[in-house]
């Protein structure tokens, strides 16, 4: 069941480097077949700020999901998005990164019982602290076990 307390809990900042050959491996696995996608100097595609998952686990805290306590039968991923602020990152470009839980909703479902939506929000700031991206997760679990 979520911990609605949860909510405004912030996980340890981290860093996360853009790799012009983790951006070619990213583009390729998902079939991102655009030129700016390649080169020497490649932008990410807009789904690549995924892999802050892999620098998260490196630093003990930087990841508060854990804090929600969503059910596992009963939880699921519902939506991701990728907000820009500007160009997207290139290789090269080194970002600093938080994540915080943003809010706890509730909504009746249509097969009754309550859904409990969370939100995590994660920062992508450049070396001078600009905004450059933030990703927006969504969680939902049904407070009912599914028939």
């Amino acid at each position: 069941m979520v911990d609605k307390s949860c909510v405004g809990a912030e996980g340890t900042p981290f860093e996360m480097a853009v790799e012009a050959g983790k951006i070619h491996e990213f583009a390729r696995a998902v079939g991102a077949e655009h030129k700016d996608h390649k080169g020497r100097n490649p932008v990410i595609p807009p789904t690549f700020l995924t892999t802050q998952f892999f620098w998260e686990e490196r630093v003990e805290g930087a990841n508060p999901w854990h804090l929600v306590q969503m059910s596992q039968e009963r939880g699921m991923h519902a939506e991701q998005e990728y907000i820009f602020f500007g160009p997207p990152p290139r290789a090269g470009t080194r970002l600093y990164c938080s994540s915080r839980i943003e809010k706890v909703t509730e909504k009746e479902g249509r097969r009754g019982g309550t859904l409990v939506f969370v939100k995590m929000i994660t920062e992508f700031r450049d070396e001078a602290g600009e905004l450059v991206a933030e990703a927006h997760m969504t969680g939902v679990e049904a407070t009912q076990v599914p028939t």
